[in-house]
Formats: structure tokens, sequence, C-alpha cells
């Protein structure tokens, strides 16, 4: 049944066997070609201008939304919009690129790539990005707050309309529970256990993140709000050339200890006050001038560039930083000032002091007020000793001095 029959004629069965067995194969490679793209690939390498190799894996994965064939639509769309432009990437690829005036660490990038600020607007995770804000806030409010305080700062929060950003730092790690309120769905939470607002404002504040914000609130959490009201704030310190500024504390505030943040009666801001005999050198030098406290001051984006620069990493509490601020701003005794006619009340609770630690016999707040005090001296000091080193560097007689 195997030999050719004369003429090279094959029998009649041995044609029906071939027949068969070809149309058997192109059946199986029809529904392997079918379900080819919905089979698991481990690893695949695809040459592109762009990515040398994909791990599918992983992708669907991170994506297990999206079966692989609609992965691999994607990147054969990707692939095609590509091709046109492959051969000019590898050119200019290897064009030199070196632009010293770039940001540090970005030089090798052209200068239309790169983003050098961000912010904390939401973004969506669906449609056009250029369709993801209906409104980009002009001003950032932060909060240091733990969870005892959360009235307090519903209360203080209701007062900023949708131009304001707000950013909750957590200092005892219970974020979830401000879900009970419904601005801290769109709100941003940064929680790290026992730290302070300076600490925080060092590491999540730099001046390219909070760039798109004219201005920057850096407030406690114990400020009673009844009568404020942030945008007449904001139109008042834009009106009075004010870059660093706070409200005006409430006579009735607890633990008020400077006339300069004191709230005066008929009148909009103040950027001057007499303190007891002795406390003011010079009438344009703080306390008496050029001064605002740091529990609930307010800065302009330009100020805080300087400030944030001023901020130690390992001074934490911030003691010292208000008799210092005047060095941002130029004339301090023109720009620093207190709003009178937008007020708040200090309340004075001493919730970060019990975040303290008990140890030789003190209470934890008083080990934490011991601190503040060292910092404060030690801030001074490296002040001083900057700017000396400084004046020295550039042959420059320091101020006072009897040199001729």
């Amino acid at each position: 049944m195997g030999t050719l029959l004369r003429g090279g004629v094959r029998k009649p069965t041995e044609t029906m066997k071939l027949f068969v067995t070809a149309f058997i194969g192109v059946v199986i490679g029809f529904f392997l070609g079918v379900s080819f793209p919905t089979l698991a690939l481990t690893k695949m390498s695809l040459p592109s201008s762009l990515f040398p190799s994909i791990d599918l894996n992983y992708i669907e994965d991170k994506y297990s939304g999206l079966s692989t064939q609609a992965l691999l639509n994607v990147w054969s769309s990707l692939k095609r919009r590509n091709k046109d432009t492959a051969s000019h990437y590898y050119k200019f690829n290897e064009t030199k690129i070196w632009v010293p005036t770039n940001p540090r660490g970005a030089e090798r990038l052209p200068p239309g790539i790169i983003e050098s600020e961000s912010d904390f607007y939401l973004r969506r995770l669906w449609g056009l990005p250029s369709e993801d804000l209906t409104i980009k806030p002009r001003y950032l409010v932060t909060f240091t707050v733990g969870i005892a305080q959360k009235n307090n700062i519903d209360a203080a929060v209701k007062k900023f309309s949708e131009s304001f950003t707000i950013l909750l730092f957590h200092y005892d790690g219970r974020v979830s529970e401000w879900d009970e309120f419904e601005w801290s769905k769109q709100a941003i939470h940064v929680s790290v256990q026992k730290q302070t607002k300076w600490w925080y404002a060092k590491r999540f504040l730099h001046p390219d993140i909070v760039a798109p914000y004219d201005y920057i609130f850096m407030w406690d959490e114990d400020l009673g709000v009844e009568h404020f009201d942030a945008e007449e704030y904001i139109k008042l310190v834009r009106n009075h050339g004010l870059e660093i500024s706070q409200p005006g504390l409430d006579p009735h505030s607890k633990g008020l200890t400077w006339q300069m943040t004191k709230k005066r009666d008929n009148s909009e801001v103040h950027k001057e006050t007499e303190e007891r005999p002795g406390w003011c050198t010079d009438p344009h030098l703080p306390p008496c001038a050029a001064f605002v406290e740091i529990m609930a001051t307010v800065f302009s984006r330009n100020a805080w560039r300087c400030v944030w620069h001023m901020i130690q990493n390992d001074l934490v509490h911030g003691w010292g930083l208000d008799f210092a601020l005047r060095k941002c701003v130029e004339p301090a005794h023109e720009k620093i000032g207190v709003v009178d006619s937008e007020w708040i009340l200090h309340q004075s609770v001493p919730s970060l002091g019990n975040q303290g630690k008990a140890e030789g016999g003190k209470a934890p707040w008083e080990g934490v007020r011991e601190r503040c005090r060292k910092e404060w001296t030690m801030f001074q000091d490296r002040m001083a000793l900057a700017e000396k080193a400084y004046l020295e560097a550039m042959k420059i007689d320091p101020p006072n001095s009897t040199a001729t």
C-alpha cells in the first residue's frame, strides 16, 4: 500500500491519508492561533527604540484588569507611532546634551522635557490629563494634627474655600478616623508619628513642590477661627504688601507673650509695636517690628523659598525662627505684619508635648519644652557663626565694627 503504481501515481488510500493529515494540521493550527493571545506569557523581548524588553507577567499583575491582548494592542500602536521617528530618535540620542543651567543632576536632559516643580493637585487615573482639574487651588494650608483636635480642625478647615489645598500632617498616626469629614477625602494626608510641623515642612514642603501656591499657611491645631475669613485675609495681606504674616491673637488667648502679635481694635494691619522697656534695641527689629510667631504663620511663595532653606534638619521645634524670619524679606519692617481685622484665638492645647517621653523623673511635656529651649540657643549660635564666616570670607566688617 505504500508503493507507487506504474507512472508514479499513488494509491487512492495513500492520497486520502495525506489529505486527512493536512486537514487536521490546518484545524489545529487555527485553534492554536486563536487561543494564543490568552496564554500566560512569561517574559517577552520586543525590539523598540524606547523599551528593550517588557515583562508581561509584571504588567499583568500591575494592571490585572487588562488582558494580555489589550496590552499587546497598545504596544503595537506605540510601535507604529514611533516607527517613523525611530531613526531620528537614535540620531538625536547620539548627540551629547549638557545644559549647565538645568537643575542639578538633569544636565543631560533637553530643557523642554524638564519638570522642575510639582504640586499637591489630585489627579484622576483615567481620561485626559488636561481635563483632570476643574479648579487649581492657589493657596495651601497645612495643619499638624492629632485626632484629639479633630473637631477643632474641622471648624478651621471650613473657613477655607476650594481655592485652598488642605494638607494634614498626622503626628499620632491616626489617619483613617478623619474620614468622617467629607473634606478629608479630598485633603492630602501625611502621617509620621511624633514629629513637629517644622520637621514635616522641611521634608514635604520644598519650595519647588509648593511653587504653584501664592501663599502657604503653616498653622497649629489649637486655633479658634470664629472671627477669621481666609479670603478676606488674603486680600488684606496683598493690599498691605505682607510677605510674612499672621492673624492677630485675641487678647483672651492663652500664653499671649508678645505685644506685636496681639490683635488691635479699629485696625486692619499693624507692622510695629512698643514692647517692655529694654526688649527692643531697634524699633525696626524683633520683637517690636519685623516679627510674627510660628503658631499661625502665613508665607508668600517667595518668602517661603528663603525660609525653607533656613529651617535646620535637626532642630524640629522651630524655636528662634520667628526672630530670624526678617532675613528673608527686605525691608522686613514693612513686609512682615499682623492682620488685626481677621483674628484667631490661641487655645494653647499642649497635645504635641504629650508625644514626648518621660525621662529622669520628668513628665513628657517637660522634656519637650527643655529641648525647645535648647534648640532656640543652638539656632541662634548657628546663625551667628554662619554670618560671621560669610563676612570674614567676603572681607566685610561686621555691623558696629570699630575697624577703620
